[in-house]
């Protein structure tokens, strides 16, 4: 049975924050597809959980297993998937996910959000206050707990000038078993954005090293 590959977007992006990364695969003849996050959930129900079920409801909707690469969000997305589904999971990248919540910057990023004008969050998809409140409800995750349920191949990513997540993943990298830990040249924390060629390359070459 085909294994279908899934590629995550990030809190800040939407799918086309993976369009040049994907231009890239193709050449190699490589599919994947990349869904819109926010379209998985309703207006009234712009929060973690009502995203997760969103996304678990369009991973189950595939037949045979998946392949998941997620950035930061979407990592966040992927792992709690493993752990839930852990035999569902063919093999899974993780970009600038953190090994804790940053608190501390996540409030600094709702405020942030909260000086941006409407308009920027329709490009992305989402209305201002629902992505506020998505961000306010992931303060007290616990991404750490669970980890030893993760059965497939796994590979950690993070850009070289990421240096929040830098550490992060190392730790994320020696909880999970039989994982690896790779930096990225030339990319900050949105690495499919900052170095899409050489992120197509890494993720291209574990996909054909963990087969179908």
């Amino acid at each position: 049975m085909r294994t279908t590959n899934i590629l995550v977007h990030g809190l800040g992006q939407n799918e086309t924050g993976w369009s040049l990364c994907r231009t890239e695969l193709e050449r190699d003849c490589i599919e994947a597809e990349a869904p819109n996050l926010y379209a998985m959930v309703r207006a009234n129900e712009a929060d973690y959980a009502a995203l997760l079920q969103g996304f678990t409801d369009y991973c189950n909707a595939f037949d045979g297993r998946l392949n998941l690469c997620g950035l930061s969000l979407g990592g966040i997305l992927a792992l709690d998937y493993a752990k839930r589904f852990p035999d569902r999971v063919h093999s899974m990248i993780l970009i600038g996910v953190p090994y804790r919540i940053p608190r501390f910057l996540f409030a600094i990023q709702s405020a942030v959000f909260r000086l941006m004008p409407s308009e920027s969050f329709e490009k992305m998809g989402i209305g201002k206050k629902e992505l506020i409140s998505l961000v306010h409800s992931m303060r007290h995750l616990e991404l750490a707990s669970g980890l030893e349920t993760i059965r497939c191949k796994v590979l950690l990513l993070c850009g070289a000038k990421d240096r929040q997540n830098k550490k992060d993943a190392k730790m994320l990298c020696e909880e999970i078993k039989g994982s690896s830990f790779q930096i990225v040249r030339g990319a900050a924390h949105e690495v499919n954005a900052d170095n899409p060629k050489v992120l197509a390359e890494i993720i291209g070459s574990f996909w054909q090293q963990v087969g179908q």
